[in-house]
């Protein structure tokens, strides 16, 4: 077993721990710090596996941006989490029962896994080679080139999902003061102000 052989044992290992602790952590903050490591982690496996852009893209995108933005809205916002715990705690029959069948549809997976037919000669000759094209290329001729079309499918269904969830959690609320922007440019200030005449000795 060589070097690459441990730090790929290392990283897997290391990754699907941090994932396990991702669900089972108690504080949201701990799991986001673990979701960080589980990221790390991945970095490091793409590395290995020679696709350094993916890698960097990880690091930089879903570590500094995204786990960071979780970080922070976990930390800042004041929310009850052993109330909704106790909510949660309502649908965990049914949340094992999905996982139960979850679990027994990967297993059935498993068991008809079968690789096709030429599988060691397309990995052996990836398209487009990789001694001629650099990975980011490669994969820039990729996601443009050949899967384009389900590519920008992809980026719509999020757009979608991004839409859709602001409208699911968007609350208008009454009691609180809203800014009337035309109300301000259209004031008047001799009925904005008010002057009083008071008398020495006497208050307003």
């Amino acid at each position: 077993m060589g070097i690459a052989d441990i730090t790929f044992y290392a990283f897997a290992i290391t990754l699907v721990t941090a994932g396990f602790l991702v669900v089972v952590a108690r504080n949201p903050v701990h799991s986001v710090l673990w979701l960080i490591l589980a990221f790390l982690s991945s970095a490091g496996l793409f590395v290995l596996l020679g696709a350094e852009f993916v890698a960097m893209l990880l690091i930089i995108v879903y570590v500094g941006a995204v786990a960071v933005l979780f970080l922070f809205v976990v930390m800042m916002l004041d929310v009850d989490f052993s109330a909704l715990k106790a909510e949660m705690a309502r649908y965990v029959p049914l949340a094992g029962l999905i996982g139960v069948v979850l679990l027994m549809q990967l297993a059935l997976a498993y068991g008809t896994w079968a690789f096709s037919d030429g599988i060691d000669q397309r990995l052996g000759n990836p398209i487009p080679p990789i001694d001629e094209v650099h990975n980011t290329q490669a994969l820039g001729l990729i996601l443009y080139d050949q899967y384009f079309l389900l590519f920008q499918l992809a980026g719509l269904i999020l757009l979608v999902a991004m839409v859709g969830a602001i409208l699911l959690t968007l609350r208008h609320r009454q009691d609180i003061k809203r800014q009337d922007i035309l109300a301000q440019i259209y004031r008047d200030p001799a009925k904005a102000m008010e002057l009083k005449d008071v008398k020495p000795g006497q208050g307003l």
